[in-house]
């Protein structure tokens, strides 16, 4: 559906992105993640036909950007962060405005516009002026001149900016829902966002892709060492820390609190199917008893800072 070959983008001496590659297929919801600059507003434009790469190649469901400009617009719905509306207008006058502007047939304008009204629950509002509205049913009207012609592919930059929390959740599940039929590309600050709605992450850092993949995959693509948190009960944590220290698969143990004779400990190791028996074994040999034994699981937060930080 959508191919980027070796982009590039360039403001003088500035690279605002750097031989980006990726492929996103039909069907897909994207999380497009990166700092403030790092270049995912330049991506997106370029994706939309509305600037040009500096070196490299974009094809969208098969259409080279370069040829078929007007082709892939059309394929194409796009909300920018700024969601450029005209609040003088009524809802339904602005939304006819951008079915006109897309050139769809007059014949059948009415039934997109209740189409895209429809999906974006804006049945009680349509008659009203866009400056009257909240920041959530702006939003919404932004997605609705999105969806208008029915295109196969959505492109969102921060949809839910600005909105409190229950506005992002309706806007969230609105995302949720379009995503069941179309591609959609999603740039946001707010992972837990992410983490909900999509189902591969694209995460971009002074220009360059630096992590394409599910959640669990970056989780184990980026884990030097597996984590896990120990507690055992036992009269002296200095015994503990010498027999579980002979384990050769521990590359690390801290302890991390105690209480009543319960200690937990934090423990590393690059062996995660052999440490387990070891420890047990250890832990049955010297009568320590096992309170719980978890592994750590990294968060989307700790992905996103371990890529955008090196």
């Amino acid at each position: 559906m959508i191919e980027a070959v070796n982009l590039k983008k360039r403001y003088g001496n500035i690279s605002a992105i750097d031989n980006i590659s990726f492929r996103i297929s039909k069907g897909e919801i994207i999380g497009f993640l990166g700092p403030n600059g790092a270049g995912k507003t330049t991506t997106m434009k370029i994706l939309t036909c509305f600037m040009r790469p500096t070196v490299g190649d974009v094809k969208i469901d098969g259409l080279d950007i370069y040829d078929n400009t007007n082709e892939i617009k059309k394929k194409i719905g796009y909300l920018p962060e700024s969601n450029p509306l005209y609040y003088d207008m009524r809802v339904m006058e602005f939304l006819n405005y951008m079915a006109r502007l897309k050139e769809i047939p007059a014949a059948k304008i009415k039934n997109e516009l209740k189409e895209a009204i429809e999906k974006c629950g804006l049945e009680n509002v349509y008659s009203r002026k866009i400056a009257n509205l909240s920041k959530g049913y702006k939003q919404r009207v932004g997605l609705a001149q999105a969806i208008i012609g029915n295109p196969p592919i959505l492109i969102l930059d921060e949809p839910t900016s600005g909105l409190d929390p229950n506005q992002i959740v309706e806007i969230r599940d609105l995302i949720k829902s379009l995503g069941k039929e179309k591609t959609v590309i999603l740039s946001t600050h707010i992972l837990p966002e992410v983490e909900s709605t999509c189902n591969r992450i694209l995460i971009i850092s002074n220009g360059k892709l630096v992590a394409d993949g599910t959640k669990e995959e970056l989780s184990r693509a980026n884990e030097n060492k597996w984590t896990f948190i120990l507690s055992l009960k036992n009269e002296s944590e200095n015994d503990i820390s010498e027999y579980l220290g002979k384990i050769e698969t521990i590359k690390n143990i801290e302890l991390l609190d105690s209480s009543e004779n319960i200690f937990n400990f934090k423990i590393e190791t690059e062996a995660i199917n052999s440490v387990r028996d070891e420890i047990f074994n250890v832990c049955s040999e010297n009568k320590f008893i096992i309170y719980e034994f978890k592994k750590i699981e990294y968060s989307l937060e700790d992905i996103f800072k371990q890529m955008t930080q090196q």
